[in-house]
């Protein structure tokens, strides 16, 4: 097998780990045609067998250890548009009507909610300026 049959070989390896990847959407089979890409070209450059193969565990798994925790991390992170009733939680809001335990009117976001208070022996008054804790249904928690 000479050099220039080992670089293709490696190419076509990487093509072949590159399929998973699309079909599966694992980003390891990606690090993983990476590392065949690097070992063609160590190929490519005159490098023995024993030399390609530590290029590709190198590369793959140096892949593999610093871009895949970054991955998870992102994944796992919330998303910083917060949209729906998640955006309202920890407005103000005014009452426009008294609001105790048993229900209420209050003006959040330009509109008008039902709400209750959170506390069940506290009352808000018209006009007092209120923090919204969450939403229940149509109904606005207050404190």
């Amino acid at each position: 097998m000479n050099d220039i049959d080992a670089w293709v070989w490696w190419l076509v390896g990487a093509a072949a780990l590159g399929i998973p990847l699309v079909v599966t959407a694992m980003p390891e089979f990606g690090m993983l045609a990476v590392g065949a890409l690097a070992a063609a070209l160590a190929a490519g450059l005159g490098g023995d067998v024993v030399v390609q193969v530590l290029v590709f565990a190198v590369v793959s798994v140096a892949l593999i250890a610093v871009v895949r925790p970054i991955a998870t991390r992102h994944r796992s992170q919330r998303p910083q548009l917060v949209t729906g009733i998640d955006a309202l939680k920890g407005r103000q809001a005014v009452v426009l009507e008294r609001v105790d335990s048993g229900g209420g009117r209050i003006k959040l976001a330009g509109e008008v909610w039902s709400a209750r208070s959170l506390d069940t022996g506290r009352a808000f008054e018209v006009g007092q300026e209120v923090d919204v804790v969450d939403i229940e249904g149509a109904t606005a928690i207050i404190m």
